[in-house]
Formats: C-alpha cells, structure tokens, sequence
C-alpha cells in the first residue's frame, strides 16, 4: 500500500536514537519532513543526513520536524548521532521490522529495508509532498527546503 499526496499520513510510534517514543499525532500543528532511508552508517545515506544535518535544519523555520527512519535498532542509531552530531529524530522501524516503511509503501520486502521516500506532512497531518528514490539514488535536499517555502 503507497501514500500519495493529499492522503492523510499513517500515524505511527518509534523510538528516537534516545529511547523516546515520537508519535506523529503529537505534532499536529507543526510541518513534518519524514524521511526514509535504508541503512545507518552507508555512505549515500550518510551524504543525506549529513545535508539534512548541514543544510536542512538550519534554514528550517521553527515549525518544522524532521524525522528520519530506518529499520536500523535504537542503538545503532544512537551510535551514529553520536558520532555525526545529528541531533533531529532518527527513529528506529525495526520491529515489527519495517511496520512504517510499509504503511507509507516505501519497504522493499526482499532486500528488508526502506526505500528512499520523503514525505512532507503539513500541520494537519496531509501529505502535501513525496518523492520516493531507489535505494543507490541520493535525494536533493534543497527540493525539501522549496517545498516547505510554499507550505
């Protein structure tokens, strides 16, 4: 099953590199760039947080979360922001394995990981923009930032 624009955007709970539990739902309100992303610690994926670490959070107005998503463990991904000095929600899809990436038609059952979807969800909790890249293709950053100028 896919989402696509102007579909509500599935709710769901994963912890963050921290343990915390993030519920979409509780940021109505706010934008949410949602980000799915194979594997931690792989260099396409680390190119793209890095520019969402480097060019994304800065320029993003203060009404903007960014959540990204593997089927990476908590502690994997608490060791790379660590290590990388991300500090934006990296939440954990891993069990029920890729439950999320599912709801939002972004896994890739044979391979067990995340395609590469963007979804931007805007504060009533539509999806407003989606992009959905193979796994080898790095997405462009600044698409993000001129979506969320127009929302």
């Amino acid at each position: 099953m896919s989402v696509e624009v102007g579909d509500r955007a599935p709710d769901f709970e994963l912890q963050d590199q921290h343990g915390a539990p993030v519920r979409l739902s509780d940021l109505q309100g706010r934008k949410v760039v949602l980000v799915f992303y194979p594997l931690a610690f792989t260099s396409v994926c680390h190119g793209e947080l890095s520019a969402i670490r480097d060019e994304l959070v800065p320029a993003a107005e203060g009404d903007v979360e960014v959540l990204t998503v593997s089927v990476d463990s908590v502690f994997a991904h608490r060791a790379w922001a660590d290590r990388e000095g991300y500090t934006f929600s990296m939440l954990s899809d891993f069990w029920p394995h890729g439950e999320v990436a599912r709801a939002y038609g972004v896994f890739d059952e044979e391979k067990g990981i995340a395609l590469r979807g963007t979804f931007i969800i805007d504060g009533e909790g539509v999806i407003r923009w989606k992009i959905v890249n193979a796994i080898g293709s790095a997405r462009d950053v600044t698409e993000y930032q001129k979506v969320l100028t127009h929302l």
